[in-house]
């Protein structure tokens, strides 16, 4: 972390590994702010790429588009934790400029080394054990109780790659089902409520936190998310407290969202970490002077970080599949603004847009 880094200038091009709705989000606040984007991804006419000055198209590995895109970008980021750590590793030992840093992302890639990790900082989460075998999660299963819910390490969002156990008959079928994988297996947390918060961190370590939100899932995949989230002020501390223990134990640059369960009476636990800008944040857009995505492109930038005050509250929806079809009504609701991604193919699930209704704060 250097207090004197001298901050990009319009102008400048920014990469970005990672063709999908965030990287699309993310070009377009750097274009807001002067800057060029450019994309690598494998997709051709990402929806990322068609809003950005140019695509390279090539597997994130790619050793000659990686050197190619060192060159031509001032800084590199990404948008998704998927991409591998090596690559990042690459670009930086090249000479490129990345943030967040290849260790945030090979943290939060691994669901055991991101537990170990964060326990070790002070950021607590449910009781877990690694899972390298059936035997390993026979054990483990009777040493954590019932229910839990048994994850493979690497990969795996929205529900994906994961099982839940609820009696030890089910102990085989679940290793089966993520075809025994390295896995993590995880106690039930006993949550009142799944929180998130949303924060970043600026090159001369200065940090920036926005109001915590309140998050609805089903099926393992965000529904809604309420913010700013009705919380006490030990709550609002402890989640700020975490994010700030994060984010330092990882020297960390940019935006990062942070999934909480809130277990009472001030009492967080970490579900997981994502070192990027994040679904449950997409209210900022409309709820927040500087979003969390001009707020990511100006903490890898070197820029000063914008304001985090809510100014309305908001309600973001997320549209799935061919939900996104109602985009006529939505576009005719005064208090809704719709963000659509771009995608044409209206997958069962796939995330295809959010809509933000938008309130008078209070």
């Amino acid at each position: 972390m250097s207090a004197s880094f001298t901050p990009l200038a319009p102008g400048s091009t920014i990469g970005i590994l990672g063709g999908g709705q965030l990287g699309r989000m993310l070009s377009q606040a750097a274009s807001r702010l002067g800057f060029d984007v450019v994309i690598l991804d494998p997709e051709d006419n990402s929806p990322a790429g068609r809003v950005s000055r140019g695509q390279i198209v090539a597997a994130y590995d790619d050793p000659v588009a990686l050197n190619v895109f060192g060159r031509v970008c001032d800084v590199v980021t990404f948008e998704f934790e998927n991409v591998p750590a090596a690559s990042m590793e690459r670009l930086a030992e090249a000479g490129a400029l990345v943030a967040p840093g290849p260790t945030a992302l090979a943290v939060a890639q691994d669901r055991v080394e991101e537990k170990t990790f964060l326990n070790a900082v002070g950021a607590p989460t449910v009781a877990f054990a690694p899972i390298d075998s059936l035997d390993d999660l026979k054990a483990a299963f009777e040493a954590l109780g019932t229910p839990c819910v048994l994850k493979t390490r690497r990969e795996g969002y929205d529900g994906k790659g994961q099982a839940w156990i609820k009696s030890s008959n089910q102990v085989e079928a679940a290793y089966a089902a993520i075809e025994g994988r390295p896995a993590v297996l995880e106690a039930k947390a006993a949550f009142v409520r799944e929180l998130s918060i949303i924060a970043a961190r600026g090159r001369d370590g200065r940090i920036a936190v926005y109001p915590l939100g309140e998050n609805q899932h089903s099926g393992g995949v965000l529904r809604t998310t309420l913010a700013p989230a009705v919380v006490d002020a030990k709550t609002e501390r402890r989640a700020r407290a975490i994010a700030k223990a994060v984010m330092e134990g990882l020297d960390y640059v940019g935006v990062v969202g942070i999934e909480l369960f809130d277990l009472g009476k001030g009492r967080l636990l970490v579900n997981e970490i994502a070192p990027r800008v994040h679904n449950t944040g997409h209210w900022t857009q409309d709820g927040c002077a500087c979003d969390q995505f001009e707020q990511h492109i100006r903490a890898v930038a070197g820029w000063p970080l914008g304001p985090t005050t809510a100014h309305a509250s908001v309600e973001m929806q997320n549209l799935l599949g061919e939900e996104v079809d109602l985009w006529p009504k939505l576009a005719s609701k005064p208090d809704t603004r719709i963000h659509l991604y771009g995608k044409s193919d209206a997958r069962p699930g796939r995330k295809m847009g959010h809509a933000n209704r938008v309130k008078p704060l209070g």
